[in-house]
């Protein structure tokens, strides 16, 4: 607990979806927890992904599509936390903010609905497989060229119905969304690492502030899990160093596999989803940054640039 203090209020931006509620909600009671002398507040904003709920990610901004309002809310002080997806959150983060908390991470893992097939060897033929991620189209791609992959947008309970109701003949989630909602009795499968590694921060939550704000990172830092804050750091240091300002298919998985150890595996997939690439690298915790930048330069000397090229061609 921290020292009791002046009672002050803490405002949480927020998307206003059902999973993002929730997550902030999630936010506000370990705040509550940590810091009983401080009110919590849930401030509701509209980003650019809520609004178009109908156009590629790339076309409206990629990740940020779901992060840039939120931050703009903290920079103009109408808001004094902001509460992500993590694996939605760019990895070039405003100078004037600071990723200042990952709580307790979730399952990482992605989720396959099949109402009908029930697993991922039972799909037919040609079926037809919706998701949101250019990430888990190429993993898909790359483990059955003959399925169909159809990009879906909106929210979890969208995008989840197209399976339920036939409309597709699966979706494919992250298993933690899913689990948060209360949604975990439709997975039908589990597909997890490290056959099916997850999105860059996949399952974790990401808590924003002001890097001017020392009492607000003050109260954060008691939300800080280490072995998740770590293994994010190491994934989104390694994104970073790949990415180049282009959306790309990296898959990376990191977490502590012994005392003072972390491990990140990471793979890199073509557009067809044909071509892919593995490293996986292990370093002490101290040092997830400098993991991360191992893992990306062992991507590297395997022909990571060539993939990537073709991306940003695309």
């Amino acid at each position: 607990m921290i020292e009791q203090e002046a009672r002050r209020v803490l405002r949480i931006g927020t998307r206003g979806s059902k999973l993002a509620l929730w997550q902030a909600e999630h936010v506000a009671a370990l705040l509550r927890a940590a810091a009983p002398a401080v009110d919590v507040e849930i401030v509701q904003i509209r980003t650019s992904g809520d609004i178009d709920r109908t156009s590629p990610l790339a076309a409206i901004g990629g990740t940020g599509a779901f992060t840039k309002e939120i931050e703009r809310a903290l920079l103009d002080r109408t808001a004094d936390i902001a509460v992500h997806s993590l694996k939605d959150l760019p990895t070039l983060v405003v100078p004037e903010l600071t990723l200042a908390a990952v709580p307790v991470r979730e399952d990482v893992s992605d989720a396959l609905v099949a109402p009908r097939h029930r697993s991922f060897k039972a799909l037919p033929q040609g079926a037809r497989i919706g998701t949101s991620s250019l990430r888990r189209s190429a993993i898909l791609q790359n483990m059955r060229s003959d399925l169909r992959i159809e990009p879906i947008r909106g929210n979890v309970e969208t995008r989840l119905k197209l399976a339920l109701d036939g409309t597709l003949d699966a979706v494919v989630l992250a298993y933690a969304g899913l689990s948060r909602l209360g949604l975990a009795s439709f997975v039908d499968e589990k597909l997890e690492p490290p056959e099916f590694l997850p999105a860059v921060g996949q399952g974790a939550l990401g808590i924003e502030c002001r890097d001017d704000d020392e009492s607000t990172k003050a109260v954060l830092n008691q939300l800080i899990d280490r072995s998740s804050f770590d293994s994010v750091i190491a994934e989104r240091r390694l994104l970073a160093e790949l990415e180049g300002g282009c959306l790309i298919p990296l898959a990376a998985w990191g977490r502590r596999t012994g005392d003072g150890v972390l491990a990140l595996n990471a793979a890199l997939y073509s557009r067809d989803g044909r071509e892919r690439i593995d490293a996986n690298a292990s370093g002490p915790t101290s040092d997830p940054a400098g993991l991360g930048l191992r893992t990306a330069q062992s991507l590297r000397d395997q022909g990571a640039e060539s993939i990537i090229k073709a991306w940003r061609n695309a």
